[in-house]
């Protein structure tokens, strides 16, 4: 009998505390530094603590990180793809400066709703070449790649390495009858006598051709199916992991009974693509899988700052041919499905005769019939998939929506907010928010200055409070300065989760805005006296594909708004 694939050096290291233990750490925690863990050190964590990243025992020390970035190993020669790495601020580094193997500093790791998770034991305190990471890690310092954007301007610029210690797991209070450790799953394994088993990964709804491959793959590798699905931090603009997971749970039923099982894992992707499915069938070996399924362009991120794509197709099937012996489970290779008119059923496009006509729907045509309501053939998806899609993402004409104005002071971007509230406020049929700049300020960020920092920070505040108002069905227009394209980025990753969004750049140039300049700020800004003041002493980086282009110089408020409704209604967010 085949047994199951044994995780690195036999059984799964676990990383929690006997409960004795835990209360007399959390009782001493008070005494540690504090860190507030971010979504994806939240995720990374509760792997390492559960064995999902066997055999790391918490985050990655100076020496295993460059091992890592570089070779793909441990500084032990063991193989891993991916950095896993606490990163922090310059201000929280300087409470563990010093901290080394022979001396660690033990810091508290905390949720966002401040429950001690567990603690690091710091070791390594040390700031990493983030450019060399991009081009090691993701091929290219490019920061079209999602994991590169985010290595720059969302993670900290100092990582700590260490051990860690886990007290209590994360609470998920969504899914909890399909949230299974590794530990769990391979009893549930061991239980129901499956020693076989595939592993299929997925970030998007399923749909009939991703049901005919997972099936046809579980017959080639003569193994049970375990779809397991990522719910943690997947691409942004993604469909939410609730929406999914309910889909998920309807197909389940297409498959015949006591042949597939479903498990959520709680992992923050990084689009890594072939280092990426390196990772994920090491992960899926930790929980007991002996096959994976690798697909075409695994784990992608799409097209870089040239159009092109990352990665190429077959990149990481190759990566994982490479390492087949040592990774200790079998690849199973994607094959593309296609589904032929004549016969009715999908098949294998490599064995579709040219005379047969091959019925295709892109992801790009799908996410146009939901938007605009438009039917979804039953050869491509299963109904009651479809009609859970649409439950939660409704036709553009029923979702929230957030215009963010940005241009430099005196552009007229209030002024047109203001005459575009007037006009979506007549059209009724949803309300509208404004959050202009300067009220913004007084209200919401009173306590913030104008260093770069602030700004970004104040921007981001006004992006939480539109993608609430998106969320709930609402308008939000949005008339801050917004100089920076990395912070909208940001912003509009924010949005975009939650509905729709469109970025307007006023692009009035700089000598107009200084002769309307009432308040004389311009000149103020050129004599000194008021410091990183945007468009003199600070950069204004203008946006490069914004959905509206504005120069006011000779198009009145009145006009310009107009312009942007009849651009709403060409988009598909208003009647």
């Amino acid at each position: 009998m085949t047994r199951l694939v044994e995780p690195h050096g036999g059984s799964l290291k676990v990383g929690y505390l006997a409960s004795d233990a835990a209360a007399e750490l959390a009782a001493q925690a008070g005494d540690f530094p504090e860190w507030s863990l971010t979504h994806r050190q939240l995720c990374d964590l509760e792997l390492l603590l559960n064995g999902g990243f066997s055999p790391l025992e918490g985050f990655l020390t100076q020496a295993d990180y460059e091992s890592v970035r570089d070779d793909m190993r441990l500084a032990d020669g063991t193989l891993w793809p991916m950095p896993i790495t606490l990163d922090v601020s310059e201000e929280f580094a300087t409470k563990v400066e010093g901290a080394s193997a022979d001396k660690p500093i033990t810091v508290a790791l905390r949720d966002a709703e401040h429950v001690l998770i567990g603690v690091i034991d710091v070791t390594d305190v040390y700031r990493p070449d983030k450019s060399l990471e991009a081009k090691h890690v993701f091929g290219a310092d490019d920061s079209a790649h999602p994991g590169v954007h985010y290595l720059h301007n969302r993670a900290g610029s100092v990582y700590l390495g260490g051990r860690v210690r886990g007290i209590e797991a994360p609470t998920h209070y969504d899914f909890k009858h399909l949230r299974n450790s590794p530990t769990q799953l391979r009893e549930f394994f061991e239980k129901v006598g499956w020693t076989r088993i595939v592993a299929f990964q997925t970030r998007n709804p399923m749909h009939r051709a991703h049901q005919e491959l997972t099936f046809r793959a579980a017959q080639e590798a003569e193994a049970n199916l375990l779809i397991h699905p990522v719910v943690g931090m997947t691409k942004p603009g993604d469909i939410d992991h609730f929406t999914r997971v309910r889909c998920y749970e309807l197909i389940l039923k297409r498959y015949p009974e006591q042949t597939t099982s479903l498990s959520l894992l709680p992992l923050a992707m990084r689009m890594g693509g072939p280092r990426e499915a390196v990772w994920h069938a090491i992960i899926r070996k930790n929980y007991g899988c002996t096959h994976f399924i690798v697909g075409r362009d695994h784990a992608g991120p799409g097209k870089n700052s040239a159009g092109e794509d990352f990665y190429g197709p077959y990149d990481a099937q190759d990566l994982m041919e490479r390492y087949r012996d040592e990774l200790g489970i079998g690849m199973v290779p994607f094959k593309e499905m296609a589904f032929v008119e004549e016969r009715g059923q999908y098949a294998p496009a490599s064995e579709i005769d040219a005379s047969e006509t091959v019925l295709k729907l892109s992801g790009t045509e799908v996410r146009r019939r939901l938007e605009e309501g438009i039917d979804i053939p039953d050869w491509f998806s299963y109904p009651e998939v479809v009609q859970e899609l649409r439950r939660s993402r409704p036709p553009k004409n029923r979702q929230g929506f957030t215009v963010l104005f940005t241009g430099l002071s005196g552009s007229g971007k209030s002024t047109i907010a203001h005459a575009l509230l007037s006009k979506l406020m007549e059209l009724g049929g949803r309300p509208v928010t404004l959050l202009d700049g300067d009220v913004v300020r007084k209200h919401l960020s009173s306590e913030l200055g104008f260093s770069k920092e602030h700004r970004e920070l104040n921007i981001q505040r006004i992006g939480f409070v539109a993608s609430e108002i998106t969320k709930n069905g609402g308008i939000a227009l949005c008339a801050p300065i917004a100089p920076y394209t990395a912070t909208r980025r940001i912003v509009r990753e924010m949005i975009e989760a939650e509905g729709g969004f469109v970025e307007v750049h006023v692009a009035t140039p700089l000598e107009v805005c200084e002769e309307r300049d009432r308040k004389g700020l311009y000149a103020r800004a050129r004599r000194g006296e008021i410091k990183n003041f945007t468009g003199i002493s600070d950069p204004y980086e203008e946006p490069q594909n914004p959905e509206i282009r504005l120069d006011t110089q000779d198009v009145s408020p009145d006009q310009a708004a107009h312009d942007i409704v009849l651009k709403l209604e060409k988009m598909g967010y208003i009647k």
